[in-house]
């Protein structure tokens, strides 16, 4: 009965700390938006200077709706890697999702000049990235998700989804070689990542994606928590293993995938925030660390991007460098102490 109630006393703060980041991230910025006026503007009693309604509406509220999916997606999906393959390295990213999408991205960017300039023209649009990066991160998918059936070790799994990100890679290097620099200058914004840049209808087509992946993912919670006994004693529970790992990487898959393709590569987050999560929440059972996950991941996404914003400014960062600066640390710092990772 008390961890139950320190649990529910720590979802409480988290659900107020992402209450409050949600406002801040809407309320800074290049021009500083009273929180009176955000509170207004959000439950649709504005007030106060119009420009400032329009600014919230038009740009800051789908700002801050893609940092709390970005940020919840992609810490979810680490910790469905970590879990599936019980390592605490393992990341959204290591089954080489990222990369097949920066393949279609550099395809689309770099490779449509060899084409010629009318189809680059044609070719080099936002929408024509997105469906780039989706078709590019499905492709290794297929490939992950044929080999897996071959596959038992989910460990061999795990090297072959790293060896995909190594071809895709090296693809990547060959053309940025003999791109232009307009174009390897324009692959090289898209790898900064970006999450200010969405529609109210480009993200509503991202938010029906996310949600399948998070039904996914809670629908794998019974079979994360047996896979932590192991794989022969999960078998013993009576649990398939091929059909639950498969479920889970394409639950990862979408999440990732369509994150990427939507916002571009954003490191860290996935791989840092479990690790956060569990110091937090000293428990193995996804029933709790999921939903933390989703609340923590949120959480400091808004704080990256409105550090990344830098405030009062009309310069705003790389979002790829304030995760990383975030991110790394508190890997370093896991390893450095050496605690027993909790799985």
């Amino acid at each position: 009965m008390p961890e139950t109630k320190t649990y529910k006393l720590s979802f409480t703060v988290l659900i107020l700390v992402l209450l409050l980041c949600f406002c801040a991230n809407i309320s800074l910025g290049s021009v500083f938006i009273p929180f009176q006026d955000v509170f207004n503007g959000l439950i649709g009693n504005p007030t106060g200077n119009a420009s400032w309604q329009h600014i919230i509406h038009e740009y800051r509220l789908p700002k801050a709706l893609t940092a709390i999916i970005v940020g919840s997606g992609l810490g979810i999906s680490g910790l469905l890697m970590q879990t599936l393959f019980r390592n605490p390295l393992a990341g959204p990213f290591v089954l080489g999702i990222t990369s097949g999408s920066s393949l279609g991205v550099a395809l689309v960017i770099m490779g449509a000049s060899l084409f010629g300039g009318a189809f680059a023209g044609i070719f080099v649009s936002k929408w024509s990235i997105v469906i780039a990066a989706s078709l590019g991160s499905f492709t290794v998918l297929l490939f992950v998700l044929i080999i897996s059936n071959k596959v038992r070790d989910t460990m061999a799994i795990l090297i072959i989804g790293l060896m995909f990100g190594s071809i895709t890679t090296a693809t990547v290097s060959v053309l940025s070689y003999f791109s232009s620099a307009e174009e390897l200058q324009q692959y090289i914004f898209w790898g900064f990542g970006s999450i200010g840049n969405l529609t109210w209808h480009e993200l509503f087509i991202f938010f029906i994606i996310y949600v399948i992946g998070i039904l996914m993912s809670l629908v794998s919670i019974k079979a994360l928590n047996t896979l932590l006994l192991g794989e022969n004693y999960a078998k013993s529970l009576g649990l398939n293993i091929r059909t639950s790992r498969l479920f889970i990487i394409i639950a990862t898959s979408l999440l990732a995938g369509t994150i990427t393709a939507f916002a571009g590569p954003i490191v860290f987050i996935g791989l840092a925030i479990p690790h956060m999560t569990r110091q937090i929440f000293n428990t193995s059972n996804h029933k709790i660390l999921l939903p933390a996950v989703f609340l923590f991941g949120a959480i400091v996404m808004l704080i990256c991007d409105s550090i990344a914003q830098l405030p009062s400014s009309d310069l705003t960062l790389p979002i790829n460098a304030i995760t990383s600066l975030i991110g790394a640390p508190v890997i370093i710092w896991l390893l450095v102490r050496k605690r027993k990772m909790v799985f």
